[in-house]
């Protein structure tokens, strides 16, 4: 990458720029519900519209907007096709496992459906075929064991080796029946029927505090607390840690470019790849004769690698693969995998009685989150569905099918604990950042999180993630602090973008000269 390559298009997804603001009121008042739902992205508004549904009192608490968290930088496909799930399922976990997975993730998908016609909401919702595909012919044999599982697990799954990507590929899993839609359009028409079923959304409301019981309470960071009989955690990252889901989840952030492209080139489908640190396409109707490309990839581990050189790799195979115009924008989402690759939706511990949690999507939040809905809102009725059992956040502990994956997650972890802290840093002083930039400097013995903005004006923080502790780093692409342990973002000034931390990181005076 040169130092003068510049991110293109806005920085901002194509989904927040074209869907309308919301200002729904904070917490500021005691109040008493049946269920209170932390987390206003498509898990939760999803469970708490279920559960209105059923006649019980909600409330959603959502410490920034709602849906404009990783459900408004997400990709938007809705499917049941992710990746090489199945035959993986089938290798750990059994046949059954595998069947009961592409039931609930294909129900979430039809629900979406039923959602949309029963509420007529407008949300560029599409039905088409998925894809997971592979240009390397070694991949093949993997795609092929896929197919058959996937079909065997009731998909409407075939291998191929054509597509309509303007690209040869050596074979391809497809399964039909599958969908893309607009998320904010769809989650605030969702948020807008729920008031209308007595539910309460509360923004800018950050919880800080859970007391379990009956009956439970959460607590507010401005003080004001919730009374309810149940609680769910559905804050993409758990937000508490008493259930040690930091240990069995991995962040993983990736980005995303987006430029028109010719409908007469619109590949017809939605189509991923593990290859090339992964390449996800899909397309959305701009309603002039053209479509809106999406290309999704260049996964990695929040605070590591360089952004903006893997922004300029997926910008550059966009244009390459693709007669698309210029690049209109690019942004970026986070997600986390579960140790064996499965959502952790059902009771928060061993020992939870009303409180529940869901989270590790891997990627795949959008048939995740509506699936957590339907079956959070079954678990707190008290008719557990089928694939309650698959998805249990206790399963890890009564199994070690999880624990090479759970060793290697916390190995890392503690190589960036110990490690980042006998790293030196690459500045010796504050002087030494330029401008527009950002490094961690030991200032008077302390690791500092210092940003130099474009006007030379240095702005320094406390570089100890006020999670577990572990140093952030800077993401120069997105001018913030980032935790490559658990994966906690900060603004430059501290403040708390992406939990799962719950403070800020503390203001630090340095001068320009200071470092050592």
């Amino acid at each position: 990458m040169t130092d003068s390559f510049q991110l293109p298009g806005h920085a901002d997804s194509f989904w927040m720029k074209t869907s309308d603001a919301t200002s729904y009121p904070a917490l500021d008042r005691h109040v008493d519900v049946d269920v209170a739902v932390v987390g206003g992205g498509i898990a939760g508004l999803s469970t708490a519209w279920e559960l209105a549904r059923t006649g019980r009192s909600v409330a959603v608490l959502e410490a920034d907007r709602i849906a404009a968290g990783v459900s408004g930088y997400t990709t938007a496909k809705l499917s049941s096709l992710h990746t090489l799930v199945y035959d993986r399922l089938c290798r750990t976990r059994g046949q059954e496992a595998a069947h009961l997975y592409a039931r609930s993730q294909q129900g979430a998908v039809e629900r979406v459906a039923e959602i949309v016609a029963e509420l007529n909401i407008e949300c560029d919702l599409e039905h088409l075929s998925a894809f997971t595909y592979a240009v390397d012919p070694g991949g093949t044999s993997a795609l092929q064991a896929e197919a058959k599982a996937a079909a065997d697990a009731g998909l409407s799954a075939a291998y191929v080796t054509e597509t309509d990507l303007p690209f040869a590929v050596s074979g391809a899993v497809r399964v039909d029946g599958q969908a893309q839609f607009h998320p904010r359009k769809y989650l605030l028409a969702l948020a807008e029927d729920l008031r209308t079923r007595g539910g309460l959304v509360f923004e800018r409301t950050r919880i800080t505090g859970l007391s379990e019981g009956s009956p439970c309470e959460v607590t507010a960071e401005s003080g004001h607390s919730v009374t309810a009989r149940d609680v769910v955690v559905a804050t993409q990252y758990p937000v508490f840690d008493r259930a040690l889901l930091f240990a069995r989840l991995t962040p993983r952030r990736e980005l995303a470019v987006a430029a028109p492209l010719p409908a007469d080139q619109d590949p017809g489908g939605m189509y991923i790849t593990e290859e090339e640190g992964k390449r996800s396409v899909r397309t959305v109707p701009l309603g002039d004769g053209r479509r809106l490309l999406i290309v999704t990839g260049e996964s990695f581990t929040p605070g590591t690698g360089e952004p903006r050189e893997r922004f300029r790799r997926l910008d550059s195979w966009m244009h390459e693969h693709f007669g698309v115009g210029d690049t209109a924008y690019h942004w970026a989402a986070q997600d986390n995998d579960s140790t064996d690759r499965v959502p952790l939706v059902g009771p928060f511990h061993p020992g939870a009685r009303h409180t529940y949690v869901a989270t590790g999507f891997g990627g795949w939040g959008m048939s995740g989150g509506v699936m957590a809905g339907g079956l959070l809102t079954r678990l707190i009725s008290g008719d557990p569905p089928p694939w309650a059992e698959l998805y249990d956040p206790r399963r890890l502990w009564s199994t070690l099918r999880g624990a090479p994956a759970l060793l290697k997650q916390q190995a890392e972890v503690g190589g960036h604990f110990i490690g980042d802290r006998l790293r030196t840093s690459h500045v010796g002083s504050v002087a030494d950042i330029p401008p527009g930039s950002g490094a961690v400097v030991r200032v008077d013995g302390r690791r500092c999180a210092v940003y130099r903005d474009e006007g030379g004006t240095a702005h320094a923080v406390s570089a100890r993630c006020t999670h577990l502790g572990c140093l952030v780093a800077f993401n120069a692409a997105e001018t913030t602090w980032e935790c490559p342990c658990h994966g906690s973002r900060f603004g430059v000034d501290g403040a708390v973008l992406q939990g799962p931390a719950l403070r800020p990181l503390e203001a630090v005076e340095v001068t320009a000269a200071k470092g050592d």
